[in-house]
């Protein structure tokens, strides 16, 4: 789990092991960006949501594919804003996560290029294909 920016995490595939941890540290939304089946050794989505509510996390599935679309960013943002506590983002990788995260930031104007690529480049993934996708490159 890496931390964004204060009470956003992503992360890649977590377990449902993890959603403990992730409550721990203050998480009560768990993002699944992953789409069911994408590999064989992944939980599905209403497993994993299960198992989060059975700790009581909310849980909201925003799968995608390849690269986030308008809707999935929205949608990110929309599960972000309406949640008071802390928030995980997962997929494979994170990479999905962050960038629906990142754009979403840019496509508002939340936050400035340069802090987005910053806080990316922080959490260990490479900016430099979100700020392409926003057209700041």
């Amino acid at each position: 789990m890496i931390e964004i920016v204060e009470r956003l995490y992503v992360s890649g595939q977590i377990t449902r092991d993890d959603l403990a941890a992730a409550k721990a540290q203050g998480v009560t939304l768990i993002i699944n960006n992953r789409p069911d089946g994408e590999s064989p050794d992944q939980p599905p989505h209403a497993e994993m949501a299960a198992a989060a509510a059975a700790l009581g996390l909310d849980c909201v599935h925003i799968p995608v594919i390849g690269a986030p679309d308008a809707q999935a960013i929205a949608a990110m943002r929309t599960a972000l804003a309406a949640h008071e506590g802390g928030a995980l983002a997962y997929c494979r990788s994170g990479t999905r996560s962050i960038t629906a995260w990142a754009l979403g930031e840019l496509a508002s104007g939340a936050r400035p290029s340069a802090e987005v690529a910053d806080l990316v480049a922080r959490a260990g993934y490479d900016p430099m294909p979100i700020l392409a996708r926003a057209g700041l490159l």
